[in-house]
């Protein structure tokens, strides 16, 4: 238990701490949690975070007991945290509706709680340090990345928008998100020539690098096994976010 009057619960994050520098409390790979409360009701039903789509960031922030620096969260650790606050609002029991291959509506019950981390290869990681090498299979190149958090999310999201107003009809999503991720090209971090080089990436290296990210990054494994319409049982689901999963009442 914290100073908090609430009870609260330790949660482990999929990264188990291993990208975050010593100085952090996120590198301890655990995260303090308090259950939900009438507070936490108010930031689910503000329409204000509702409408500027930061409500879940609200929410969770409002449920962190530990002294942490929220942008630093990477977004696998954050997606485990949220999983973890929905637990502790309402109970590890999510009713979901899917549609199997024969295409009927199959109602059935995710337990959350049995919900696992994905297994990464943690000789890839640098004890305290967010940084990782890739050599691109079609260019040769070897590029430095790191895994991106809250804080770039946010960055990447503001250009995007700006992007947007100055190019409605073309997208930027991709490139945007490599520029933020890859930190050095052949051992040179400067920005400009990073920038450019996504610019002009080979697809085949663009796919490649973004699959092998993909495969490193630490996060709950998002999938469950359901019973289908003909009895069979279909296993590797990806789990429906939807309302229901932090507004139990909502009418679908």
């Amino acid at each position: 238990m914290s100073e908090f009057r609430f009870p609260t619960e330790v949660i482990d994050l999929p990264s188990k701490g291993l990208i975050y520098p010593e100085s952090s409390p996120l590198s301890s790979g655990t995260i303090e949690l308090k259950y939900m409360s009438a507070k936490e009701e108010d930031i689910l039903t503000n329409q204000n975070f509702l409408e500027k789509g930061i409500v879940v960031d609200k929410l969770l922030q409002s449920m962190i007991v530990s002294k942490i620096d929220y942008s630093e969260l990477i977004l696998g650790d954050k997606n485990a945290i949220l999983v973890a606050a929905r637990i502790l609002g309402y109970g590890a029991e999510y009713p979901v509706e899917v549609t199997d291959k024969y295409g009927k509506k199959v109602s059935t019950t995710i337990n959350l709680s049995e919900l696992k981390d994905k297994k990464i290869d943690e000789t890839l990681f640098i004890k305290g340090k967010n940084e990782f090498n890739f050599t691109l299979p079609q260019s040769k190149v070897t590029v430095t990345f790191k895994l991106l958090t809250h804080g770039d999310e946010m960055k990447i999201e503001e250009e995007l928008k700006g992007l947007k107003k100055l190019y409605p009809q073309e997208s930027f999503d991709i490139t945007t998100r490599l520029k933020y991720q890859i930190i050095a090209i052949n051992g040179d971090s400067n920005a400009e020539k990073i920038r450019l080089f996504v610019d002009n990436m080979l697809l085949q290296d663009s796919r490649a690098f973004r699959k092998h990210v993909n495969e490193i990054t630490p996060d709950l494994d998002m999938v469950f096994n359901y019973e289908d319409s003909k009895g069979d049982i279909v296993e590797g689901v990806s789990v429906p976010m939807n309302l229901n999963f932090l507004w139990p009442d909502a009418n679908l």
